[in-house]
């Protein structure tokens, strides 16, 4: 992504977490100030630039060191945040569930760990409540140990959720419910098409990140046929590797998932960085093996997408008939007709049976001298299961 475009999506965040951007400066150098960033002169220029919009925060599009957040600080007299610390805060607004909280929580306080040994201002800034004057040394001491405390109970927590999700999906697998998971650079549309596939109605918005909780619904396909659906946490390049470690938890069940939806901006000019900026997080989660399909969604305002691609508009609902079918096919949902044969006597063969009707479209039922005859339209994806369970 050029810097242009960066900056763009940056002044986007910044909206996301409440600010109006009052001036962008961008700053071409082949290596950063260890000790600034941006290099003296720059700063200088900052500050009187500052000075002159009445600017309150200061936002680098960039992972600054505690040493340059101090140095930055000192020299502006602003408040100073880097890309890292505005994305958490957005996390932090936008967190509804008690799950949602706990990860961002997790997420920063592994990043203010590192940067305790900081100015009273920084600490104040980065949250928390740990003075604001700066601690002394012993005062530090007790800071640290606390937060490895509270760090320590809140993954245990978050752990304790990962297993009940372990559990959910062991139960789900033995229904052999398929699961699509639906992935996605932030504000590709991912929600207004999990309410169009789900006919549910989770808040869906232009702005960054209104998705951080996942949402799981059922759809049952015109065949009587069902999918599980899971709406999850917008994707963004440079994602914070503190997020994607605290929510492990939560992007577990995309790895899990039998198929992955990647939901691609048709419409963005970005589109390719943001399709491998989801790519390089899919990795980092261990879904880069997944059974993977890529949609196209937003065609609408671009009627000249390649027609080999699969294109659809959540937002007027053209294409959602044509990516179920894809959706079908993909999880082998597609059907081949077998005839079985049970033994109404057995209570284990009464299961089967039942497992049959749960899961394929029963063509013929018959019953004669204490054996029953079955011919189905099998998922085939349950063929082996199916197969085992009655003789052919």
């Amino acid at each position: 992504m050029d810097a242009e475009h960066s900056l763009e999506e940056l002044a986007g965040l910044a909206d996301a977490a409440g600010a109006a951007v009052a001036l962008t400066l961008v700053q071409e150098r082949q290596t950063p100030d260890p000790a600034t960033f941006i290099g003296s002169g720059k700063l200088d220029e900052l500050a009187r630039e500052c000075a002159r919009f009445s600017v309150d925060v200061v936002i680098f599009d960039n992972e600054l060191t505690p040493a340059q957040l101090r140095q930055i600080e000192q020299r502006v007299d602003r408040k100073v945040i880097d890309r890292t610390q505005l994305i958490l805060d957005i996390f932090a607004r936008r967190a509804r569930t008690r799950e949602g909280k706990w990860q961002v929580e997790l997420a920063q306080l592994r990043y203010l760990l590192p940067r305790l040994a900081g100015s009273g201002s920084a600490l104040s800034r980065l949250g928390g409540g740990i003075g604001t004057r700066g601690p002394g040394e012993t005062k530090l001491e007790t800071d640290r140990r606390r937060i490895r405390q509270r760090i320590h109970a809140i993954a245990e927590e978050i752990d304790a959720i990962r297993r009940r999700r372990t559990h959910a999906r062991a139960r789900r697998q033995k229904a052999s419910v398929p699961l699509v998971a639906l992935v996605g650079y932030t504000n590709a549309g991912k929600t207004t098409l999990f309410n169009l596939l789900t006919k549910e109605t989770a808040e869906a918005s232009d702005a960054l990140f209104v998705t951080l909780d996942p949402l799981v619904r059922q759809i049952c396909l015109p065949d009587s046929r069902q999918i599980l659906v899971s709406d999850t946490v917008g994707f963004i390049d440079r994602l914070p590797h503190t997020l994607v470690a605290a929510f492990r938890a939560t992007l577990e069940q995309v790895s899990q998932a039998d198929l992955v939806l990647h939901v691609i901006d048709a419409s963005s000019p970005d589109r390719e960085a943001h399709v491998e900026a989801v790519e390089r997080v899919l990795e980092e989660v261990g879904a880069a093996d997944v059974l993977k399909m890529n949609v196209f969604n937003k065609c609408d305002l671009t009627p000249h997408f390649s027609p080999e691609a699969l294109c659809i508009s959540a937002l007027t609902g053209k294409g959602r008939a044509e990516l179920i079918d894809a959706m079908a096919e993909r999880l082998e949902l597609d059907t081949r007709r077998v005839t079985l044969e049970f033994d109404s006597a057995s209570a284990e063969d009464r299961a089967r049976i039942a497992r049959v009707y749960r899961h394929s479209r029963v063509v013929s039922h018959t019953t004669q001298d204490g054996r029953v005859a079955i011919e189905a339209d099998v998922p085939r994806r349950e063929l082996d299961r199916v197969r085992a369970a009655g003789r052919r």
